[in-house]
């Protein structure tokens, strides 16, 4: 049987110093499993699509299938057995996040610097070729067939090419519902002509709010004209992920605008929150197809996630506590 949903994203050897807690050294990480895990908050029937080297440990792909995940999407590249899937962040007093000076951040904790980071630099995603693609980006031909149909997709932020190539691979269904988490790499005024091709075929939008205001800026201060001017090209809902202030959402079928407050949750580690409201969100429409009720699965997701480390970290809490921080949250949302 074909999974309910799909997601697309990429996988990283994790290596981080939260702001609480113990370090993570190499685990499993990258922005589809945080996607993945806020998902499985609330269903796990989902196809994962990723790319990794053959140096990937095997057993964290078992552990997925365990957990109920397809993994006939993750392609392992065989020509490219080092892949570096390395990722590091630290986190400062201020819960700033930092991916560089290794070193230094394991020597300001009194944490021995592990072997396995000697070497390592941060992924620059600075490039403004639009027409590059990232080796450890998803591609459309690694799809499966049986996934292709499947209604519910979310597509993670890498590279431009290779999610302009994803969508063009759903967004022929008519049934889909296609959500796409942008890539601040291109999220600036100059590629605004090029985004709104993609545009076409998505369904609903994630952008953080400094993203949709670099792509604006000089033109407008307003979130909700920033919000209308990209549902003109297809988008029918615009999701703004606002951090530690929640989201707004702008649901373009009735002029719609939402303002929901994150849930306030205790900061153990804020890495992947934004994938799992994405995650939470996917789970939340495909049970109600109503963008505010999708929003609150989403934000319920993200307020489990910062909780602790790890993308499955919200699968270990209380049973419950998902549906009642849910119900919880409903009489905070308004609408503005």
């Amino acid at each position: 049987m074909p999974p309910k949903f799909v997601i697309a994203g990429k996988l990283n050897r994790e290596y981080i110093l939260p702001p609480l807690g113990n370090p993570l050294m190499d685990s499993p990480g990258g922005n589809l499993l945080y996607a993945a895990g806020g998902l499985a908050v609330w269903e796990a029937n989902a196809g994962l699509v990723a790319r990794v080297g053959e140096d990937y440990p095997h057993q964290w792909l078992r552990d997925l299938e365990k957990l109920g995940f397809h993994t006939a999407g993750i392609h392992i590249i065989r020509e490219e057995k080092n892949i570096d899937l390395r990722s590091f962040i630290a986190y400062t007093e201020n819960n700033e996040r930092s991916h560089s000076n290794a070193v230094s951040h394991f020597a300001r904790r009194q944490i021995t610097f592990p072997k396995a980071l000697l070497g390592y630099q941060p992924v620059d995603d600075s490039s403004e070729d639009l027409r590059e693609s990232d080796i450890t980006s998803p591609a459309a031909l690694d799809v499966p067939r049986d996934f292709r149909d499947v209604r519910h997709v979310h597509i993670c932020p890498f590279d431009f090419t290779s999610q302009s190539q994803m969508v063009n691979l759903f967004k022929g269904g008519s049934d889909q519902t296609l959500s796409l988490d942008p890539a601040p790499s291109y999220m600036k005024p100059r590629f605004w002509r090029t985004l709104r091709v993609i545009l076409q075929g998505v369904t609903i939008f994630h952008p953080s709010e400094e993203e949709l205001r670099s792509l604006f800026w000089g033109e407008t201060h307003d979130p909700w004209e920033m919000a209308r001017k990209v549902s003109d090209y297809g988008p029918r809902i615009i999701v703004i992920k606002r951090g530690p202030l929640g989201q707004w959402l702008y649901d373009a079928a009735g002029n719609h605008r939402y303002e929901i407050p994150a849930y306030p949750s205790r900061i153990a580690d804020p890495t992947g929150i934004g994938d799992a409201f994405c995650g939470g969100f996917l789970a939340g429409y495909e049970k109600s197809n109503d963008p505010l009720t999708a929003a609150l699965y989403g934000n319920v997701s993200a307020s489990l996630k910062i909780e602790g480390s790890g993308p499955f970290y919200p699968l270990d809490v209380l049973p419950g506590l998902a549906e009642a921080r849910l119900h919880s949250l409903a009489e905070f949302a308004r609408e503005v």
